[in-house]
């Protein structure tokens, strides 16, 4: 894995435009992007999760975060969410995190995070469960963010608005690079 790469992580609460705003960057940077491993993983889940199916997604993460740094050609990727998101899930729904994920949170960081604001209209999806708790969520986001110490920028706004923000907070994290 080439830690030379920069690591930039799209996260938020549900129904927040992370998928889109991902690729979009992506796009954009002409660089590679990671997609949101848990999505896949719970397409497929015939009953309610457990504790294993969320160290399963915390090693699914990492697996297609590693694959791509490995192949990356540029300064940069970017991450749709990050295993952040099964500590979240996993204090939330199961009422712990696995230790596994607790002790790579700080050793896997992140060199920027774009937290995605709760400012869009909430979109149905069958893998989203939280309608009503997003302004919840997106305290739980910041209190975990700043738990980490990383660096963050909260990019609201709609429609091209919304992506002109990430361009800037990406555009001045890179200048400083």
């Amino acid at each position: 894995m080439n830690k030379l790469i920069k690591k930039i992580a799209i996260v938020g609460p549900e129904s927040t435009g992370k998928s889109t705003m991902s690729q979009l960057l992506a796009n954009h940077y002409r660089v590679s992007w990671v997609p949101e491993y848990a999505r896949y993983y719970c397409e497929n889940l015939t009953g309610p999760y457990t504790l294993q199916d969320e160290v399963n997604m915390y090693y699914g993460q990492v697996a297609l975060e590693d694959a791509i740094l490995t192949v990356s050609e540029k300064d940069f990727i970017i991450c749709d969410t990050t295993f952040v998101t099964v500590k979240i899930w996993s204090d939330e729904m199961l009422g712990e995190t696995p230790q596994l994920v607790l002790d790579a949170l700080p050793a896997r960081p992140y060199d920027l995070y774009l937290l995605m604001d709760i400012d869009l209209p909430w979109q149905d999806d069958p893998l989203r469960d939280f309608p009503d708790k997003r302004e919840y969520f997106m305290g739980v986001w910041h209190t975990e963010l700043k738990a980490l110490n990383a660096r963050y920028e909260v990019i609201g706004g709609l429609g091209d608005l919304r992506f002109e923000h990430a361009v800037r907070a990406v555009d001045a994290f890179l200048s400083e690079s």
